[in-house]
């Protein structure tokens, strides 16, 4: 395929990190460009750069006046948001290499008009991870594996793969993701990024390929708290064809005057013990984070236990199974007439056909689990997300908060990134930390928190609906106080690093018969 980047070889030596400073738009699209190309190769999480990207530019240098509060910054799409121009939306899938609509999605079109550049899209695991329960996070058929750039054999969570990647690799400042249960917050934590999913309704949904119109959303994944809080800013708003977003114009707000290095001071933070036990590291990263929150003026509060958290998992898999069919059916019949999958049946149909290219790594059980589904009217749905919804959010992140007298949750994001494997699928599901938000609909905002062996962790700031500013202001000031970002290495592997490689060889003796 024409548009998808070539494989150019790169030294480490070479390696640039982080956008350089740049007098125009044209000069930050030409360094972002150059970075990709040095870069992608080895990890795999841009599939397509947008060759109107530096016509974008010149047009933006050429106004005067009005330059908007993004002006000239490149940005990255997961390649299940629609943008006008030549490149197809496919959502990973060779079903939808087709599918160049010629629309802005709005959350796009809001990009754009706060100065932005749209570079190109981010390869994303197919179909947002909802085709298989045994899946590889991070592989699409159309563009691959992406790699974690901290170690090219681990894995980089999912669904928003690339664009927590591309992002970390220092490709651009900035990348939008979509989460419906961890996939802008699983792959910001494990990348070493920062990641904010916001409350479902505050940002369009519109054109973007869906799985759940009861948690889906797009987000910001950025180098940091504050870009985040600007491109959330510039991105939120209502959409007359998303009804979701009703109250957003009213709950809006300009995110930036949240970002107080002292708004820890006095606060009161519950800690959720019952989400930690990833590991001992993991465990040692966290209690050192909260030392920080301490310093910084926060009181915490342990909890212990959420009442029937287990029944919110078979629950929350109805509401998605079921909002998958309805939803995906609903967008297929609106993409061009060369896209000839108009239904999730013909989907499933598609991937049979073209197994080999689609299937030869795992399968599409949770397509076809979908497909029995009976619509939004069967009661078993109604009751399901009812009861999901009632146990995550107001008997649980609304319960927990004032039960506890305190105003945000905080808990280890995910454990650190786990290696590829073709045989056995992701050993880690879910979204961690942030089910509970995920579910609810709830805002969830990740920071990095550290690293074990050079593998990022993040601390995620959980919300009540609407309480972004909050969480912005609590992030940004752990950030501020813990300047934990790691850099990656582009290392192979943990396990080839000089400091492990040798404790995995056999010890240097002999064993003789006595």
């Amino acid at each position: 395929m024409n548009h998808v980047l070539p494989m150019l070889l790169i030294a480490a030596a070479s390696l640039v990190f982080g956008p350089a400073a740049a007098q125009s738009a044209e000069d930050n699209v030409r360094a972002a460009i150059a970075r990709i190309e040095r870069l992608n190769p080895r990890i795999g999480a841009v599939l397509a750069i947008d060759p109107t990207a530096r016509d974008q530019a010149r047009a933006l240098d050429r106004m005067r006046r009005a330059r908007g509060p993004l002006f000239g910054m490149p940005i990255l799409l997961k390649d299940n948001i629609e943008a006008k121009g030549p490149l197809p939306t496919t959502a990973g899938s060779l079903a939808l290499i087709d599918n160049v609509t010629n629309r802005d999605a709005p959350v796009t079109a809001a990009l754009r008009a706060a100065g932005a550049v749209i570079l190109g899209k981010t390869n994303l695991s197919e179909w947002a991870n909802i085709r298989s329960n045994a899946s590889i996070s991070g592989w699409s058929a159309v563009g691959g594996q992406t790699r974690n750039p901290h170690a090219l054999d681990r894995n980089t969570c999912g669904s928003s793969s690339g664009s927590g990647a591309a992002v970390a690799a220092g490709m651009v400042d900035a990348a939008i993701g979509t989460e419906t249960d961890g996939s802008i917050t699983c792959p910001a934590a494990i990348n070493g990024i920062v990641g904010l999913k916001p409350t479902v309704g505050l940002v369009s949904r519109t054109h973007i390929v869906p799985i759940s119109h009861s948690q889906d959303t797009p987000g910001p994944m950025t180098r940091d708290v504050a870009t985040a809080a600007r491109v959330l800013t510039a991105i939120a708003g209502s959409d007359p064809a998303d009804p979701a977003t009703a109250q957003a114009d009213r709950r809006r707000a300009d995110y930036t005057t949240a970002l107080d290095p002292a708004a820890l001071k006095g606060v009161r933070i519950g800690v959720l013990r019952f989400a930690t036990g990833w590991s001992v590291p993991v465990d040692r990263l966290f209690d050192a984070a909260l030392a920080l929150l301490r310093a910084q003026g926060a009181t915490l509060v342990d909890i212990a236990a959420l009442k029937d958290r287990e029944k919110i998992g078979p629950a929350e898999n109805r509401v998605l199974m079921t909002e998958l069919k309805v939803d995906l059916n609903a967008y297929l019949a609106t993409t061009p007439a060369a896209v000839k999958t108009r239904t999730l049946a013909d989907v499933i149909a598609f991937n049979t056909a073209h197994a080999p290219q689609e299937m030869a790594l795992f399968g599409q059980e949770s397509f076809l689990e979908a497909q029995k589904t009976r619509g939004l009217a069967d009661p078993a749905y109604v009751a399901a997300r009812a009861l999901s919804l009632r146990i995550a959010g107001r008997d649980g992140i609304d319960a927990l908060l004032a039960a506890n007298r305190v105003t945000a949750l905080v808990a280890p994001t995910m454990p650190p990134a786990w290696l590829i494997d073709t045989v056995n699928g992701d050993q880690i599901s879910g979204g961690g930390a942030g089910g509970l938000a995920a579910v609810a609909g709830y805002p969830h905002l990740t920071v990095p928190m550290g690293a074990v062996r050079g593998l990022p962790v993040g601390l995620s700031f959980i919300g009540p609906a609407w309480s972004e500013a909050r969480l912005i202001g609590y992030g940004y000031a752990y950030e501020q106080a813990s300047r934990l970002r790691v850099t990656p290495s582009f290392r192979d592997s943990v396990e080839t690093s000089p400091e492990v490689a040798p404790l995995l060889l056999p010890p240097d003796r002999t064993v003789r018969p006595s």
